[in-house]
């Protein structure tokens, strides 16, 4: 099975693979958004982060690779009253990231990267955001193999401080926090997990 289909396999289920509510280190930053700023949600799956964007009326570029992921968060954007403009894309081959075009960027668990691949969309996604920009990152560290509540099963694919302080450590108002906590979103993120989130301004 091809990773392309391994994805859409699993967006296929019923419902919302993650659930159709933000995560919740994304709703955290609520006070930190604004109405139209341009935002791209990186890997945004079935779309509850990109809408959640949208209804605090962003302006919403999602990308995914999984077409029935998109799908799913268009008809989500529709029936929460907001749009958002979904972009099927293989971040792995290489994707036209833009020059300086977002105000926020947002990367919610978007660990299927092995190394080399991580570190061409960590630049990426630091050529996209603007100066001044808001970066928010949540991904799973290390002791998340112990919990195998969700996330990849490679060691070299989860994330560590170390790790984000060599790709965004320039940043200012840099803060990174790692945690563990119960998460709950929809079938695939489930359960006590290791937790590692940065908050960034380029």
């Amino acid at each position: 099975m091809s990773e392309l289909e391994r994805w859409e396999t699993r967006f296929s289920a019923p419902g919302y693979l993650f659930g159709n509510r933000p995560n919740t280190f994304l709703a955290r930053q609520a006070d930190r958004l604004r109405p139209g700023m341009k935002a791209l949600s990186v890997a945004d799956g079935d779309g509850r982060n990109g809408v959640w964007l949208a209804e605090h009326g962003l302006d919403v570029h999602s990308v995914d690779f999984s077409p029935t992921a998109l799908a799913k968060a268009e008809a989500l954007a529709k029936e929460r009253g907001v749009t958002i403009r979904t972009e099927q894309a293989d971040l792995l081959q290489g994707w036209d990231w833009p020059v300086d075009a977002y105000d926020v960027l947002v990367g919610i668990f978007m660990q299927f990267a092995p190394p080399a691949e991580r570190a061409a969309i960590f630049n990426g996604m630091k050529q996209a955001l603007k100066q001044g920009g808001l970066l928010l990152i949540e991904g799973y560290g290390p002791k998340q193999l112990e919990y195998g509540t969700g996330g990849p099963k490679k060691l070299d694919q989860l994330y560590t401080r170390d790790l984000l302080m060599e790709f965004f450590g320039e940043f200012s108002e840099l803060s990174i926090e790692e945690y563990d906590e119960e998460v709950d979103e929809g079938a695939g993120h489930v359960g006590m997990s290791a937790l590692i989130d940065l908050v960034a301004r380029k």
